[in-house]
């Protein structure tokens, strides 16, 4: 049912109520007014047969008396009369005429208890109203009865009943409601038609409008509003398509935008707008993640972002992240939430074995059983790889105890694939500066740290090594005659004794320790935590085995030495730079002393030691 049906059905029904109210209240009204008015005529026709016979027995001719009441039967609407007397009466002056006794209850009822009586009788042909009024004995009304009749003040000496047929009022009733159904009919048939009429194009335009907005719910702004009105309704209708023509010309836009970012976004779009403003939300999100993470520092923290929003935004409570470094191969963990891998050792190691870095496409457990021979088959798990540049690449991995959830999870993807690409320039970015800050913090024939990294790494980490009790023992190494090897073979001779020193020496420590280029063909090595004798033992080790190595310049063949210094922090000295100092000076008593040799510090060496 339409809205201007109803409206029509709820104004007929307030009319229809409203007949049939009048029409109930006419109705009583006629038949109490019948009722009264036949009360009042049998008041009325009692009192005149009391007079009558009283002034037939004052006239001595009360044997007249039944022409008397005959006459009074025949008036109008009367039925029937009769009069019946108490027994006082009959003692006193016999039954009367006609058996003048009580003929029912009612004349009996009224006799004993001096009452009036009314009663109606009727059924669908016939109404009649039956009175019964009791004549009482007085001396103080006109006649006085007491004269006339051996009776009591109230006592009762008879009655009169009649019977008034009261069917012509009712039928006048009928007549009369019918009459006013009729006028209500047509009022009511008039009454509809005008607010049909009247209300119809309001109604017609309400509908439109539903029509429109509905339309508009699923993206559709092309709807154009139409209405046959010229008042309110008519600017109405004119502000809606001016509306929904700018609503379609920007949206339509926007639209298309989105497109774009909903294909990668797991928002359904079944209402555009509600869509849309769940898209822009997020979008704002991954906008206010990418403000922020360009004004870190570093790549950690940028991962550390990430890691807050796979756990705080996407409820992730099992998931590793990984760096791959692609032009060495090393697959690097980031974080874990439970110190638990995904995967085999094999592909900890190598990342060629992840099967995500491999084909470099999601990998889903849901696919296929055992997809990836080195994942934990026991649990359902994703894998997403995320290329950064030619260099570095990412590796998402996340699990769950089933596949409802893993797939829960999976919904996520495309957000999460957003807040990657956000990322992906800052990271970017960030990996440039890295390497840019590692070269110039790295010796460029060598790659070895540089003095200026010394320099760093002393000043933020000597303080921190004395709170902690931490160790270093200090190489001062250098080439003995390495001018020689220049002067003779030339600069390309020199680089390569050179290079093959750094290679010796990444070779020959451990990865806790550092080897630097201290300048010229001079070398310095920090070892961390070791012992005098564990220090000793390393610098015999490169020693030996740089003096083992041959270098073939044209037809010669070439070994060369080395002289090391040995000092130890915080042994000798509780600054790092002293303790430099005094290997620096250890490896000068070994060029003194002959070369090719290891020589540890001793406080004998130093005679200028108050200078540090």
């Amino acid at each position: 049912m339409n809205t201007n049906r109803k409206i029509l059905f709820i104004v007929a029904l307030m009319l229809i109520g409203l007949a049939v109210a009048t029409i109930t209240n006419v109705a009583l009204n006629f038949r109490e007014y019948g009722y009264n008015n036949a009360i009042e005529k049998s008041k009325m026709t009692a009192e005149i047969v009391r007079d009558g016979l009283t002034a037939h027995m004052v006239n001595g001719i009360m044997d007249k008396r039944q022409f008397f009441l005959s006459n009074i039967a025949n008036i109008k609407d009367v039925q029937a009369l009769w009069i019946v007397r108490a027994d006082k009466v009959v003692n006193q002056h016999g039954e009367g005429l006609d058996n003048e006794r009580p003929r029912d209850a009612i004349d009996r009822k009224v006799l004993k208890e001096g009452v009036i009586i009314r009663e109606i009788q009727e059924d669908t042909r016939n109404a009649v109203l039956r009175v019964t009024i009791p004549y009482i004995a007085t001396a103080y009304g006109s006649p006085n009865c007491l004269s006339c009749h051996n009776a009591k003040e109230g006592d009762v000496l008879g009655a009169i009943s009649m019977e008034f047929n009261i069917n012509e009022i009712r039928q006048t009733g009928a007549i009369t409601i019918g009459k006013i159904f009729a006028i209500n009919l047509v009022f009511l048939i008039i009454a509809l038609w005008v607010t049909n009429h009247y209300f119809k194009p309001y109604m017609q335009l309400f509908e439109n409008l539903q029509q429109g907005i509905k339309r508009a719910r699923t993206g559709d702004f092309s709807f154009r509003f139409k209405t046959t009105l010229k008042d309110a309704g008519s600017e109405v209708a004119e502000q809606m398509n001016t509306l929904f023509e700018k609503m379609e010309e920007t949206f339509g836009g926007i639209k298309h935008n989105l497109n774009t970012f909903v294909s990668r976004s797991n928002i359904s779009c079944t209402d555009p707008l509600n869509s849309a403003g769940t898209i822009i939300k997020e979008l704002s999100d991954v906008y206010k993640f990418k403000k922020t993470i360009e004004l870190d520092s570093s790549k950690d923290a940028i991962y550390a972002r990430f890691i807050y929003v796979l756990q705080e935004k996407f409820h992730f409570s099992h998931f590793a992240l990984y760096e791959v470094d692609k032009t060495v191969k090393e697959r690097k963990l980031i974080y874990i939430t439970d110190h638990k891998s995904f995967c085999l050792p094999a592909a900890d190691t190598n990342p060629t074995e992840c099967r995500a870095y491999r084909t470099n496409s999601d990998v889903y457990s849901t696919d296929f059983p055992n997809l990836c021979n080195h994942c934990d088959n026991t649990k359902e798990y994703t894998c997403i790889p995320f290329n950064i540049n030619d260099d570095l690449s990412l590796i998402l991995s996340y699990s769950a105890n089933g596949i409802e959830e893993i797939e829960n999870m999976n919904l996520a993807l495309p957000s999460i694939k957003n807040y990657f690409e956000a990322a992906k320039a800052v990271i970017e970015s960030r990996t440039l500066m890295d390497k840019l800050r590692d070269s110039s913090l790295r010796d460029g024939a060598t790659r070895l740290y540089n003095r200026r990294f010394l320099e760093e790494f002393i000043d933020r980490s000597a303080a921190q090594a004395l709170r902690s009790n931490v160790s270093y023992a200090v190489l001062m190494i250098d080439i003995d005659f390495f001018k020689m090897v220049n002067d003779t073979y030339g600069h390309d001779a020199g680089d390569l004794v050179i290079k093959s020193l750094a290679e010796i020496l990444q070779h020959s420590i451990r990865k806790s320790d550092l080897p630097i280029r201290y300048g010229g063909e001079e070398f310095l090595v920090l070892l961390h935590n070791t012992t005098q004798e564990g220090a000793l033992a390393i610098a015999e080790k490169i020693r030996t085995v740089f003096n083992e190595k041959k270098f073939q310049f044209g037809s010669d063949s070439l070994q060369k030495t080395l002289s090391i210094g040995i000092s130890h922090f915080p042994l000798h000295a509780d600054s790092l730079w002293k303790v430099i100092k005094f290997a620096d000076i250890a490896l000068y008593e070994g060029k003194h002393t002959g070369r090719n040799r290891v020589i540890e510090f001793e406080e004998r060496m130093f005679n200028g030691g108050d200078q540090f």
